[in-house]
């Protein structure tokens, strides 16, 4: 496969990934407020979204993105791996993958009724991956160092 249609579907799983990345902690938020309302059956529903979301989309979204991300990176390791704006994001990705891994603890969280946080809180945390997608998208596009 070319170094264009890699790059192509990386960017597809890219965009996939992050559309999950911004809904998972958005259904916490209405969970959450299902939770505080006592409605049983909608804080139900909310458990078969987030599981679906996170199984279905979300995780098999960050393996396809991990592995053509590597497959460009092998195509041309020492010239990216030079320059500093792309180590910048790899370590912006490690912090993501990190975020993805806490969505499936508060994920297990909810599933097993014992979330503490509050809506606020996932309203907040739930802006975390906006931070990531800017600075990857500026650093992959200006490439400034």
């Amino acid at each position: 496969m070319s170094y264009l249609w890699l790059k192509a579907f990386h960017i597809m799983a890219v965009v996939t990934w992050f559309a999950a990345l911004f809904y998972l902690p958005r259904l916490f938020v209405y969970h959450t407020l299902a939770l505080n309302e006592q409605d049983t059956r909608g804080s139900e529903r909310f458990k078969v979204m987030e599981r679906k979301l996170y199984r279905g989309i979300m995780t098999p979204s960050l393996i396809v993105l991990v592995l053509l991300g590597i497959g460009l990176w092998s195509l041309s390791f020492d010239h990216y791996w030079s320059q500093g704006w792309f180590r910048t994001k790899l370590l912006i990705m490690a912090l993501l993958i990190i975020y993805h891994f806490w969505c499936a603890r508060l994920l297990a969280d909810f599933a097993q009724d014992s979330n503490r946080k509050t809506h606020v809180w996932y309203r907040v945390f739930n802006e975390v991956p906006v931070l990531g997608l800017i600075a990857i998208v500026l650093l992959a596009v200006l490439k400034p160092w």
